[in-house]
């Protein structure tokens, strides 16, 4: 048992022992699966895969480097010929039985997430299988439903013109790490509903999601090659990006990161879809119940120790009851567990490594320092062999500083007051991101003001709707959070090349 000191006196207990039997008991094999093989070698070496938890390593990990990747997008073309050609009822039989499966091993799942990326067993984790299964059925139901359209307003009557809705091809996709498995849902039913095959690079920190995925679909007789898994690194992940094979590119992460995939896409002008990153606004109107209301807005700015794009991270309160707000929410924040993922109490886990540590720590620091907001509870160094930063709340928060403008990643809340509408909307617009916000009142009448003037690609109203829970929804960004949209017929629509026919009587 590993200990340390955690905000308001307590001490954060890490069962060291029962992460290594977990660990050998829930991760699946590390290694590479090109065309239907399992790889334990691969060109670009071995990472170690370290416990966020415990600061030690539990797994080691084989890299693809571009050989492999040129490996994996070989066999998609050649699953293609299968795949992309196959009865759609056929395609939808499949991916059914693919679902199916997922919801039989939703606790496997769980299992993965504390020990892949600190995620806690109590909390989101036990949320992940069921979201994956669900996008998988949603998919899975479009997959014999996809049309072309026909008319002839602008042709002679002896003539018909109509479209054909076919696959791309196959499509690289690029995942992120802080919810891995739910990041292959949004992206890889929808493909393979719209008859693509896949090649999926995982990041080398959490590669064991994309491996239960994978097996799962060839358990379900999706055939080899349709999903390929190749864990790798930067290089990894350019050979995919210039890769003649691949048709489309979906990738979620970071904007610096994105800027250049796009760059290196531009070489060969190939479609790309982001979904990026975030600094959600949550406007609370003093018309709310704030019994319900404060304590959701502010756990849910803290799940998944704030290792969320979509989060609610700058809680905007109208004025009345903004001194009322800010207490109840360090109250609030001060009872959140924080400790062992893998112990059903705790809600705070550990962030995904040491470079994230230090990062969120570094940001707390530096607004204590420079006043750019008014510490109002956390912000204390916890000394740990894991990753544990405090759940840390400012109050009076500059829109202009860091803690209003950049994606935090950790669990750090800042508070703005308002007084006006007007204020409110350009508070929450004063940035370059535009994922989610957020609005909390009883007034039906501003909240069908306000949801046009946003700028954000998805906007969610009162306590209950956390975002991508639902996969017939439309999720995805504006301004540096992205373009392209994950989720409902416009997720299917970003893997589907659309053909113009033209017929004319012989």
């Amino acid at each position: 048992m590993a200990g340390q000191r955690a905000p308001g006196g307590t001490v954060v207990t890490v069962d060291v022992k029962l992460h290594q039997e977990r660990a050998e008991r829930d991760l699946p094999r590390p290694r590479l699966v090109i065309g239907g093989k399992d790889l334990g070698e691969a060109s670009g070496g071995l990472h170690e895969h370290i416990n966020p938890s415990t600061g030690l390593v539990q797994a080691r990990v084989p890299l693809a480097g571009p050989a492999e990747v040129d490996q994996a997008v070989a066999a998609a073309r050649q699953a293609f010929e299968v795949w992309g050609t196959m009865r759609p009822a056929e395609r939808r039989r499949l991916l059914i039985r693919f679902a199916q499966l997922i919801r039989e091993h939703i606790e496997d799942f769980a299992a993965i997430c504390p020990l892949e990326n600190g995620v806690c067993v109590g909390g989101w984790a036990e949320n992940v299988g069921p979201h994956v299964a669900e996008w998988t059925e949603y998919y899975a139901g479009w997959a014999d439903k996809i049309e072309g359209m026909v008319g002839a307003a602008y042709s002679p009557h002896e003539h018909v013109e109509y479209t054909l809705a076919e696959p791309y091809g196959v499509i690289g996709h690029i995942i992120t790490w802080n919810s891995p498995a739910l990041s292959l849902a949004m992206k890889v039913p929808p493909s393979l509903a719209a008859g693509n095959t896949v090649v999926v690079k995982p990041a080398e920190s959490t590669p064991f999601s994309a491996l239960l995925f994978a097996d799962l679909a060839r358990e379900a007789g999706i055939p080899d090659g349709v999903i390929n898994v190749v864990t790798g690194l930067g290089d990894a992940g350019e050979a995919l990006v210039t890769h003649p094979g691949i048709d489309k590119i979906s990738f979620t992460g970071g904007p610096a990161t994105a800027r250049r995939i796009m760059a290196s896409a531009a070489q060969s002008l190939k479609p790309v879809v982001f979904e990026l990153g975030g600094k959600s606004a949550n406007l609370l109107f003093a018309d709310t119940d704030l019994d319900t209301v404060v304590p959701y807005c502010a756990a849910f700015a803290m799940s998944n120790t704030g290792q969320g794009c979509a989060l609610p991270t700058r809680l905007l309160v109208e004025r009345p009851v903004y001194d009322e707000v800010v207490a109840r929410v360090a109250g609030v924040v001060a009872h959140l567990p924080v400790g062992d993922p893998l112990d059903p109490a705790t809600y705070i886990g550990p962030l995904i490594d040491a470079g994230a540590r230090d990062r969120v720590q570094n940001v707390i620091d530096k607004a204590v320092d420079e006043r750019t907001g008014r510490l109002v509870y956390g912000g204390e160094r916890i000394d740990a062999a894991g990753y544990f930063v405090s759940p840390t709340v400012f109050a009076d928060v500059d829109n202009r500083s860091d803690l209003a403008q950049r994606e935090i990643f950790g669990p750090v809340l800042a508070l703005t007051p308002f007084d006006t509408e007007d204020e409110a909307v350009a508070l929450a617009n004063d940035t370059e991101y535009g994922l989610s916000a957020y609005i909390q009142s009883r007034d039906i009448a501003r909240v069908n003001r306000l949801v046009p003037r946003l700028k954000a690609g998805t906007v969610y109203v009162n306590p209950g709707p956390n975002p991508i829970t639902s996969p017939a929804t439309p999720f995805g960004g504006v301004g540096i959070s992205g373009f392209g949209r994950e989720g409902g017929r416009a997720g299917l629509d970003e893997f589907i090349s659309v053909k113009g026919v033209g017929v004319a009587r012989a």
